[in-house]
């Protein structure tokens, strides 16, 4: 007997039947991605994206804990840093970067910065 992939009637239906609009119910991975919050960046946003996080690799800072959200030409930096150098630094390095035209700050600084 060959190798067979055991699917649930939910993955048959999913991918056989259609509603009653003519599409077809949301893959287990979109609707876990709806659930998240994702959205899918157009490539403009994308470049901009590669052009954000590169200027945050150059940048020697710590940004691990920082996250970067694109929507338009508009960033969004929410997370974490160690000092409230960094704190400043981070908006105003995203607002150099080619084609940003807003930075929505939403960055705390650590208590006790991170080597606590």
């Amino acid at each position: 007997m060959a190798n067979r992939v055991s699917r649930t009637y939910d993955d048959i239906t999913r991918a056989t039947v259609p509603n009653p609009d003519s599409s077809f119910r949301p893959s287990e991975e979109q609707v876990r991605q709806a659930f998240e919050g994702y959205r899918a960046l157009d490539p403009d946003e994308s470049a901009l994206h590669a052009r954000v996080m590169d200027a945050l690799r150059e940048s020697g800072m710590n940004w691990q804990n920082v996250s970067i959200e694109i929507e338009g030409r508009r960033v969004a930096v929410r997370g974490s840093v160690d000092d409230e150098s960094e704190l400043t630094r981070i908006p105003e390095l995203i607002r150099g970067v080619e084609g940003v035209e807003g930075v929505e700050d939403r960055l705390v600084v650590l208590p006790g910065g991170a080597a606590d």
